[in-house]
């Protein structure tokens, strides 16, 4: 019997031919998911799982009749393509549930796609099979930024640059222009992406961060209400900012800073500081990926990248009406920031080219309508001031705020820019201890192990004390203390408190508000920057990096607005 008349089912079709109804099948559910939002709580979950289940199916298939699909003319290159549509599923579907399973799902995908060189037959003959391949190598690129395999990451950069320069020579007629930009992106975001930066995961672990069951309770006195952070919308729209593909810089820092840590209390680090600041082999062990079963959900989180402004507010809307009823929405919002722009408004953030009649202005009223619900803004920009009017505003929930400051403080690193290495105010959020090591003018090939780890110490005591003493102390707002058992929103807090207390304390801005970021509302007087305990230690960290002299301890020090002490 020829291959022709080899039969897949009773009824005698054809092994190709049901193999090519399957595939015709799977990519007319695989257009639709592809272009589905990113948002939206539920809606679009068991459409996944239908379009996952073709795929299953598809893959089975193949797998189970490979011998004759090949003798009936299926190439390599046809398998991957179905392998790699696979990965983006997972990756797509981590992106809406922020499900930490999804995105080691896509990696294994890709991995195997990269291993067996499903595109590798044909590469120089077939400009279409060559951009596959690189379509390819980007999307696992991008898998594997967010999941923090660096070594994967360079081979990967690697190998786009030497494949487009030899796509050029073969395929003289073609333009392989955008893959020297996007070879260009990558090095860039890298270069801002440090193995410094990523010495501790940015995520939440068990094994460096405390366990939030240890975490003080707020007394029922202040509230008795307990709200966790259940979504994000992350967003920063700055000029030639450092980005790849549609993650910039501080999204990528934020999003990872909202998640759990992959395999929880099983991590292990392999990362090691060198004379030259180099990592070793890995940053986590990802053999077993495990996934620590104790570990709760991450919270959702909506990534938009350069957003209409209606668009941007739709989101927002959805995200709100399905906000469960325990549930507060964090806003981070990066962007360029204008000032008097509107009438009764005393500032702006942009979000698309200047001089259009504030058409692409986001506004602190614009938040109004939102505030039925809890929300945490989280806003970066010049002009972050500007929000401090929603307060007294609200249409039912008091918002919780943590604004920048208006003015980048002078940065000891002589090429450092926010156009080369993202924000000084996520990157407190975020990276403490590298953020205050860079604002110093230092990086990893200055600091060696011991030190590092000394100042970690200092630090996660200084983080311990000022959480206990807030949780604890019987003049904490009940906008702050409903939200502080949330250890995302706690580590936020805590961060952002180190970043209010050195910017007080650095001697070059000393007693200059505009360099100063403000809470809203204010916080207890004994995590203030003019209390004992936040000046010892950081004088003692600024010791350990030999860099005592930029920082002044004194009862003189000018308090943020809105953080002054009661009279």
């Amino acid at each position: 019997m020829s291959h022709q008349q080899s039969t897949a089912t009773s009824s005698n079709i054809p092994v190709s031919e049901v193999f090519w109804t399957l595939v015709d099948k799977a990519d007319k559910k695989f257009s639709k998911i592809r272009d589905l939002p990113y948002y939206q709580r539920t809606r679009y979950d068991t459409y996944f799982y239908k379009v996952f289940k073709v795929y299953t199916q598809l893959w089975k298939f193949q797998q189970e009749n490979r011998q004759k699909l090949v003798e009936s003319g299926l190439k390599r290159w046809e398998i991957g393509e179905i392998a790699s549509r696979i990965g983006q599923l997972y990756f797509g579907q981590y992106m809406r549930t922020s499900d930490g399973t999804y995105l080691s799902e896509s990696y294994i995908f890709y991995e195997a796609i990269l291993t067996r060189e499903y595109f590798k037959e044909g590469l120089f003959q077939d400009v279409n099979i060559a951009n596959k391949q690189l379509r390819f190598l980007a999307r696992f690129l991008t898998v594997c930024l967010v999941s923090n395999r660096r070594e994967m990451v360079q081979q990967l950069v690697n190998q786009i640059k030497l494949l487009a320069d030899e796509c050029r020579r073969a395929f003289q007629e073609s333009d392989f222009k955008e893959w020297k930009l996007v070879v260009q992106e990558a090095i860039r975001f890298l270069k801002a992406d440090t193995t410094f930066m990523n010495i501790r995961p940015l995520r939440y672990s068990l094994v460096l961060d405390p366990h939030p069951d240890t975490l003080p309770h707020v007394a029922p006195s202040i509230t008795k209400r307990n709200l966790k952070l259940q979504d994000a919308l992350l967003s920063s729209f700055h000029h030639n900012e450092v980005k790849f593909s549609e993650l910039t810089i501080d999204t990528f820092r934020m999003l990872q800073c909202l998640e759990w840590e992959p395999s929880g209390s099983f991590y292990q680090s392999n990362s090691k500081l060198s004379q030259n600041g180099a990592s070793g082999s890995s940053r986590i062990g990802f053999s077993q990926d495990i996934v620590d079963p104790t570990l709760p959900a991450n919270p959702r989180k909506a990534v938009l990248y350069r957003p209409s402004l209606t668009n941007y507010m739709a989101v927002l809307a959805t995200i709100c009406e399905e906000l469960p009823s325990d549930g507060i929405l964090l806003i981070y919002l990066s962007a360029s920031g204008s000032f008097g722009a509107a009438e009764n408004e005393s500032g702006c953030l942009q979000f698309g080219p200047r001089g259009d009649g504030g058409l692409n202005c986001i506004y602190p009223s614009d938040f109004l309508p939102f505030t039925r619900r809890p929300l945490l803004l989280v806003i970066d920009s010049e002009s972050s001031e500007a929000f401090k009017a929603i307060a007294g505003k609200e249409k039912g929930e008091s918002v919780a705020m943590l604004l920048s400051p208006g003015c980048l403080p002078p940065i000891a690193s002589s090429d450092w820019s926010r156009y080369l290495h993202g924000s000084l105010f996520t990157m407190f959020l975020t990276a403490p201890l590298q953020a205050f090591c860079l604002l110093l003018g230092l990086s990893g090939n200055d600091i060696d192990t011991d030190t590092y780890d000394r100042a970690e110490k200092l630090l996660s005591s200084l983080f311990s004390d000022w959480g206990l003493t807030s949780a604890t102390s019987d003049m904490l707002n009940p906008v702050w203390g409903q939200i502080l058992g949330d250890p995302f929103i706690r580590r936020l807090l805590l961060r952002f408190l180190f970043c209010q207390a050195v910017l007080t304390l650095y001697a070059p801005i000393h007693n200059k508000k505009e360099f100063l970021p403000i809470c809203v509302p204010s916080l207890p007087t004994p995590v203030l920057p003019s209390s004992s305990l936040p000046q010892s230690v950081i004088l003692q960290l600024a010791s350990l990096f030999g860099a005592a002299e930029s920082f002044i301890s004194s009862e003189e020090t000018v308090l943020p607005e809105n953080q002054m002490p009661p009279q």
